[in-house]
């Protein structure tokens, strides 16, 4: 017992002598970093049931042969089942959880069926990496100085911290840039589809035809009106395509046309003039839009005009007088 217990202080001297008074205290977090790090693929490991071993089995022999060679073409595979086995772990539990974060994948452009997966990963993988990074800048920090023990916790925790908040921050920002970019084109794509079922088209080729008009300039756009038609064209009920694309790009221009739409096709009203009076609507939304920017512009130069125009004024016009009181000053001898 005594030669462990000088062994102990011993190992507690060197690392005290190493990393300053708190060496111990690096040394028993990185010592746990490890040992999560070696339990983790233990508690994240599934095990694989037997009956769905037999069903992918049968899956994957009836599957066609073109099919299986797409898929290895795709090469989706492989990455797929390396992290379906931690879908329990990565993935909500939570119905409502999962569908909301599904939904806002899916507002910012994320559509594969791995994408809520996926994205957790992300959060786990960065978060672990950069608390990894905040240890050893917190080891490298107590070894060249002295820091508190504040200053090492939050090195340590902020950049976990980061890490684990840089994939939500990510989707946020996309989500609002696509949703902006969105709502700018969707007032020329109605014109251009206006003048589409004008001239004679039905509401599903200008659809086809304004995606493909409107792509070089609002990519998100043109992508949901070529998703709108391709599932026109699987048979897929018009009503539901719509609704579906209302929840998918979360926009409430795009919920009032699909409202518009909906109420038309239920009445039996011209779609022509239900386009004409949107559309025009639509316009003057955008225009309003511009109007309210362009108010509040003056507000917010505010701030930076007094910053970047009254101390230059301050020192033109007292710079010299300050001068000249302090040559007077100095040739009167104080």
């Amino acid at each position: 017992m005594e030669a462990v217990t000088n062994i102990i202080g011993q190992v507690n001297a060197l690392v005290t002598e190493q990393f300053g008074e708190l060496g111990p205290l690096l040394l028993v977090g990185v010592l746990g970093m490890f040992l999560v790090l070696l339990t983790l693929p233990i508690l994240l490991k599934k095990e694989k049931d037997p009956f769905e071993q037999i069903k992918k089995a049968a899956q994957a022999g009836a599957a066609p042969e073109g099919e299986k060679k797409a898929r290895l073409r795709r090469g989706r595979g492989k990455g797929v089942d390396k992290l379906e086995k931690y879908s329990s772990f990565l993935e909500p539990q939570d119905e409502k959880q999962y569908s909301e974060m599904r939904l806002k994948l899916l507002q910012a452009g994320y559509r594969s069926k791995e994408a809520v997966r996926t994205f957790h990963f992300l959060q786990f993988a960065l978060g672990i990496l950069f608390l990894i990074i905040g240890v050893l800048y917190a080891i490298y920090s107590s070894a060249t100085g002295e820091p508190t023990t504040q200053s090492l916790i939050l090195s340590i925790i902020i950049p976990g911290t980061v890490g684990y908040m840089m994939p939500k921050y990510w989707v946020t920002k996309r989500q609002q840039t696509r949703q902006e970019e969105i709502t700018n084109g969707f007032p020329d794509a109605l014109d251009m589809m206006l003048v589409c079922v004008e001239a004679g088209q039905s509401l599903d080729q200008s659809i086809v035809r304004v995606s493909k008009e409107i792509r070089a300039g609002y990519p998100s756009l043109a992508d949901e009106f070529e998703m709108i038609a391709q599932e026109m064209k699987a048979g897929k009920d018009k009503i539901q395509v719509l609704r579906d694309m209302s929840e998918r790009v979360g926009v409430t221009d795009v919920a009032s046309f699909v409202t518009v739409l909906i109420q038309s096709a239920s009445f039996g009203t011209s779609v022509a003039e239900a386009l004409r009076v949107f559309s025009a609507e639509m316009r003057d939304k955008r225009v309003m839009r511009a109007e309210e920017k362009a108010n509040k512009l003056p507000t917010k130069m505010t701030l930076a005009t007094m910053m970047l125009t009254v101390p230059p004024l301050l020192i033109i016009l007292i710079g010299p007088s300050v001068y000249n009181i302090a040559v007077t000053l100095s040739k009167a001898g104080f």
